[in-house]
């Protein structure tokens, strides 16, 4: 017997109560405030397995057992994760499809590594009306294969918006393909917000929308420097005034991405949304750090990531903007800790839903149903890899040659996590992002560790915790 290797203690001395220590388990999500000789006790049998317990003490530990915080050896809780990955790769409760519709867009985001701002929307892939019924097909052909209790469309790009045709038949066709078998169908749509009108919405609503993620990039005035239109314009009071159109109508979760010109501004972004008419209504408000090619003395503390072609070139494609979601499109990608902390805690001051900085993964790269297709109908393990043709992982026409076979064997044998030794947040982290390790690393299946980011979280929540135990007590 001897404690998880998953815990996480944090003393709460700061917190208000003396002596006590919050203890999480991230392999059960078991969280406790338990005193400090309960820890003392959690010490002595890691140091001595075999010691001799008194009544009470044996009473505590298999209260601890029962949660997760106690096991019985170090191999049989390592057998535990390997059966966890292979159940979350295997699960089949849920199908999940991303589709770019198109890799056009309509901005012009200075750290946008698509490249040719000037003639992108001319030669960027759009995908057809024909790509579309054949990717419905496909899609219909999974439905049956996996048989899930829920469907999961994403419409993602490029700016997906600028191609509605397709937007609205995959979402008309695919809803009656998943009323025809029982399956619950949920579309989310990532969108810059500059053409997100009711008329989409309202369109999109009878077919299982769930929910639009706009990005912000810090207060009006930053956020227009960072994400002008292609001629310059700015486009903040634009998209403010398209979220109050439709906030009544649909889930509303408002992203952003900062860098070290632009982070400071994001309390004065949050203030300005916690005025608005919407304030109530925003889903989620999470921001995260910008993937950006790197530089030769990049800024300190700040973890350069841009994607790299075999030809040495940015990659060209999918619009990674949108990343960092949590739950899906990559919620770990270059975490730059303490800023994203920071960002993360005066989001929450302002009482605005967001993510806690721990349960973040695994990501759909991991699972076996989680798919995402390329507007030329390619399929990739993940967005994060659709500009590089050589990380395609098969074709929804069935093609395949050596590179898709190579690429399709990579991804399915992803476990960064094992060479992470015993940390205690392997179940939420499997390694970090895989296309951040592809970038930055060379490797994708080497770890991409910012182990201080979830250690930042399990201290928000360990103080959250106790400030709602306090007010009981008081």
């Amino acid at each position: 017997m001897q404690p998880s290797m998953f815990n996480v203690r944090v003393p709460l001395e700061s917190a208000g109560a003396s002596g006590d220590v919050f203890l999480m388990n991230t392999f059960t999500d078991a969280q406790v405030i338990v005193s400090s000789d309960v820890v003392g006790l959690l010490d002595r049998i890691a140091s001595d397995p075999d010691l001799n317990l008194t009544a009470e003490e044996q009473s505590a530990l298999s209260t601890l057992s029962e949660h997760g915080f106690v096991v019985n050896d170090r191999q049989a809780e390592r057998t535990r994760v390997e059966a966890f990955f292979r159940e979350v790769r295997e699960d089949t409760e849920q199908l999940r499809v991303t589709v770019l519709t198109t890799l056009q867009c309509n901005f012009a985001c200075d750290y946008c590594f698509q490249g040719d701002h000037g003639d992108y929307n001319k030669f960027a892939d759009k995908m057809t009306l024909d790509t579309a019924a054949r990717v419905a097909d496909w899609t219909e052909q999974r439905l049956e294969a996996v048989a899930p209790e829920s469907f999961v469309l994403t419409l993602f790009g490029g700016e997906p918006l600028l191609n509605l045709p397709v937007a609205y038949y995959l979402a008309e066709r695919l809803w009656n393909a998943c009323v025809a078998r029982g399956v619950r169908m949920m579309i989310n749509v990532i969108t810059n917000g500059l053409l997100l009108t009711p008329e989409v919405v309202d369109r999109l609503a009878p077919y299982g929308l769930n929910g639009v993620k706009i990005t912000l990039d810090g207060d009006h005035d930053t956020h227009n420097r960072m994400r002008p239109l292609r001629g310059g314009q700015g486009t903040f009071d634009k998209i403010i005034e398209n979220v109050r159109k439709v906030a009544d109508r649909c889930r509303i979760t408002i992203g952003g991405n900062f860098d070290e010109s632009s982070v400071d501004s994001y309390p004065a972004l949050l203030d300005y949304l916690k005025e608005q008419d919407f304030a109530d209504k925003l889903a989620k408000v999470a921001f995260k750090p910008i993937i950006r090619e790197p530089k030769p003395q990049a800024p300190k503390g700040f973890i350069p990531l841009t994607a790299v072609a075999t030809n040495g070139k940015p990659l060209n494609g999918t619009c990674m903007t949108s990343a960092g979601g949590g739950t899906s499109i990559c919620g770990s990608c270059n975490f730059v800790d303490e800023k994203l902390a920071f960002v993360r805690e005066e989001t929450k001051k302002r009482g605005f839903p967001t993510v806690d900085g721990v349960h973040m993964g695994p990501c759909e790269i991991h699972r076996s149903h989680a798919h995402t297709i390329a507007p030329d109908g390619s399929l990739y393990a993940c967005p994060g890899f659709t500009g590089d043709k050589t990380q395609s992982t098969g074709h929804i026409d069935g093609r395949r040659d050596d590179l898709r076979t190579r690429a399709a064997t990579q991804f399915e044998r992803l476990a960064a996590w094992k060479e992470c030794n015993d940390c205690a947040f392997i179940p939420v982290c499997a390694g970090g992002c895989t296309v951040a390790a592809h970038t930055e690393l060379g490797n994708m299946h080497r770890p991409n560790c910012h182990k201080s980011s979830f250690e930042a979280g399990v201290v928000s929540i360990a103080r959250e915790a106790a400030a709602r135990e306090l007010a009981t007590i008081n």
